[in-house]
């Protein structure tokens, strides 16, 4: 297992926990974003995890993009552009992880934080989190397009303008979160979530993530035909007709991801 400096790694019962440990707040820094998407990368070609548990270390998810080595990093020509692709890809690293991603938000997740928690499959949150985008208040943008995921059009131009920050119980009530509980409760809830995940097929759950994945912006003929296709393909595995026997033997399923 690769050896991190702002990123901590458990794997339980085929599931992945990813902590974000860049103290005090786990600002997104180079490294932090070198390492998430290097795990990712890592998970999506590991058979043995079929599941994945983002959160953050501490009490905050992340507080956004790193600004104290934001000096360090941008020096010259070429920098700027370098760390934003970097940043992008770390994004879509979440995005693309041929494994489903659980956002377990509890605390902050600011700015890039909130790009962070669009870009996963599932999201449950502490009733004491938020997600904001507070860069209005430091002359930045960022984010805005991957709320656009989450958020209807008034209430993310209402974050973006004015920094508003939005709590556990307001996202579970907006429908964003599937879960708003107590902290102490939080990565239970996700934990068990992606222990309901993992016991499904692997290879069924990798192309469900991958049909939604594609389908996404197409439009409804389309996308239904693109899932169909994928309905067909997943019918002919090994998986598909264990699932389908079990289901008449009345025993629990035993997948093997072929």
């Amino acid at each position: 297992m690769e050896k991190y400096t702002a990123l901590k790694v458990e794997v339980v019962d085929h599931v992945a926990l990813l902590r974000l440990a860049n103290p005090p707040v786990n600002a997104l820094s180079t490294a932090l974003m070198n390492e998430l998407t290097r795990e990712l990368d890592r998970i999506s070609e590991t058979d043995d995890i079929r599941a994945v548990v983002l959160t953050g270390e501490g009490k905050i998810f992340c507080a956004g993009a790193d600004l104290k080595s934001r000096g360090e990093t941008i020096k010259g020509p070429g920098d700027l552009p370098q760390h934003s692709r970097r940043t992008r890809e770390c994004f879509h690293a979440i995005r693309e992880c041929s494994k489903p991603v659980i956002g377990a938000i509890n605390g902050a997740a600011l700015g890039a934080g909130l790009a962070i928690v669009a870009s996963c499959d599932i999201l449950v949150a502490a009733s004491t989190a938020s997600v904001g985008l507070p860069e209005i208040n430091v002359g930045l943008l960022g984010g805005g397009r991957h709320g656009m995921r989450l958020f209807s059009h008034s209430r993310l131009r209402r974050m973006m303008l004015t920094g508003m920050r939005v709590d556990g119980d307001e996202l579970y009530r907006l429908g964003i979160v599937e879960a708003s509980v107590p902290v102490d409760q939080l990565l239970e809830t996700a934990m068990e979530l992606a222990r309901e995940i993992a016991s499904k097929s692997p290879l069924s759950a990798k192309l469900a993530k991958q049909t939604l994945n594609a389908i996404e912006e197409m439009s409804l003929r389309d996308g239904y035909r693109y899932e169909q296709d994928m309905t067909a393909a997943i019918a002919k595995t090994d998986d598909a007709k264990e699932a389908q026997l079990a289901f008449l033997e009345k025993r629990k399923p035993v997948f093997r991801g072929a």
